[in-house]
């Protein structure tokens, strides 16, 4: 035998063997394929509905394509995102950390009412002078006034001729001479039914000769804002020389944004500042809430009306403007919390365990960074100040959904959660089981301030309290009726 035969085969034997081997080890996976779980998919974990990710609220109840994307739909196993072990989603801690999650929480504070708004100086309409001429007339002369002019009062205007004064004027002179008292009494009266001043009347008695030629004055001081007189012109009976705006108060109009327009009262005391007299502050009072609304800029106007002293507050000045008001108790949380999405508000509630559950509040005021709620959290609750729109988009894509507020709004299956209500009232009445109260607004609820009764589960509640107190309480909404939950003396007491 050759050595090149020799060598072909031990290539074929070779082959043979591998060929062999290969065999034997796909038979061997293949024989400890089934009875090893799959990676991908957790053993001895329960399934409770397929979802698609891009819908996470829409579930399933067997796996399958998606209607919605050409994708396969998602298990979701029990104990994932708290369905089986509570409500909520579970976050790694890790990635917690990474997030800087900041938690906060819902507690009792005051909120102040204060609101700095930007304003502008107005005329104040209410001291506003007409100047009309008494008699037909000519203009034959002017004292170079203009509009914009600051008169003091009694400034010259105009001198106007009135011819048809003379021969009235003559009568009476005449009448007077004959020492008749009742017939001069009678000629005077009727010089000032003419349209005479009274001063000019005196002048004609103590001068004995006719005064044709009055002088137009103005009968207060201030701005001459219209100016209808010129040398030359007719003039009638009754028409308009001139407006005269006085200045000793001026209004400045401030721009209030609804949301704070319930803060503002008449009367209420104000202060502003002006550019134009820096570290000067001007004091004022709400003289009137103008009834309509800026469709554009969404603002009620507030009129203040400002002390004018010596004149320097001009119309056209921009002012800011602070609105004060007492420091009103509330349940705050920090405004970085609560998210809006338009719809509804939520903020992230943090739970034992790690878990995270989205809840619906009702908010009210918002000042200093802190906002009121209205409903849907309880006191010492804590919610996720920081992070917490990552933290929403994970709970959204597990498919968590948010605690809701009232009983009546809860999902079937999950455990009803009811809101809690706060307000101040003065105890009326005080049974074993129920406890009648007169209390303020519930805004959150749009009840009126009344007198009703409230459950109590718990007399307790109410040991050491007698009719006649003010006091602070809360309670829920529940289907026996309002159901009183906590009470403490009102503040002062």
């Amino acid at each position: 035998m050759t050595a090149r035969s020799s060598s072909n085969t031990r290539l074929a034997v070779g082959g043979v063997v591998i060929a062999a081997l290969a065999a034997a080890a796909g038979f061997g996976l293949a024989k400890l394929g089934p009875d090893r779980p799959a990676a991908s998919e957790p053993a001895g974990r329960q399934v409770l509905y397929w979802y698609d990710p891009m819908v996470p609220a829409q579930h399933f109840d067997k796996p399958g394509k998606s209607p919605f994307m050409d994708m396969q739909l998602v298990p979701k196993y029990a104990g994932a995102g708290g369905e089986a072990n509570g409500a909520g989603v579970v976050i790694d801690p890790a990635r917690i950390q990474n997030l800087g999650v900041r938690l906060a929480s819902l507690q009792r504070g005051s909120l102040s009412t204060d609101a700095t708004v930007a304003g502008s100086l107005e005329f104040n309409e209410r001291d506003v002078a007409i100047v009309q001429a008494k008699a037909a007339g000519f203009v034959q002369r002017t004292y170079s006034r203009a509009p914009g002019d600051i008169v003091a009062a009694g400034a010259r205007l105009a001198d106007i001729l009135v011819p048809e004064w003379g021969g009235a004027q003559s009568e009476f002179l005449a009448v007077r001479r004959t020492g008749d008292t009742a017939l001069t009494s009678a000629a005077r009266q009727r010089l000032l039914l003419l349209g005479m001043p009274p001063a000019t009347v005196a002048q004609i008695e103590h001068s004995g000769r006719p005064q044709t030629v009055v002088t137009v004055t103005t009968p207060t001081g201030g701005v001459i804002k219209t100016l209808n007189v010129r040398n030359g012109m007719t003039v009638s009976a009754g028409q308009t020389l001139a407006e005269v705006n006085g200045l000793s108060q001026i209004w400045l109009n401030a721009a209030m944004p609804e949301a704070l327009a319930g803060q503002v009262r008449v009367g209420q005391s104000v202060t502003a500042t002006l550019s134009a007299f820096p570290g000067e502050i001007f004091s004022g009072h709400v003289s009137a809430i103008l009834p309509q609304a800026n469709a554009e800029s969404r603002t009620l106007t507030v009129r203040v009306e400002l002390p004018n002293r010596g004149g320097r507050l001009r119309p056209g000045m921009f002012a800011t403007v602070q609105l004060g008001g007492p420091d009103e108790p509330a349940l705050l949380v920090p405004s970085e919390a609560v998210i809006r999405t338009g719809r509804r508000t939520l903020v992230m509630i943090a739970q034992p365990g790690g878990r995270y559950l989205p809840a619906e509040i009702r908010i009210g005021r918002e000042a200093g960074g802190k906002t009121e709620v209205l409903g849907g959290l309880s006191e010492g609750e804590k919610v996720v100040a920081s992070g917490q729109f990552l933290i929403d988009s994970e709970a959204s894509l597990s498919g968590v959904q948010p605690r809701l507020m009232g009983a009546e709004a809860t999902e079937p299956g999950r455990p009803a959660v009811a809101a809690t209500y706060e307000t101040i009232g003065r105890i009326e009445q005080v049974a074993s089981d129920k406890i009648t109260l007169s209390h303020r607004p519930v805004p959150a609820l749009r009840w009126p301030a009344m007198t009703m009764t409230f459950r109590m589960e718990d007399p307790g509640l109410v040991r050491g309290y007698k009719v006649g107190d003010q006091v602070r309480f809360g309670f829920e909404q529940t289907p026996t009726g309002p159901t009183l939950r906590r009470i403490s003396r009102a503040g002062g007491q």
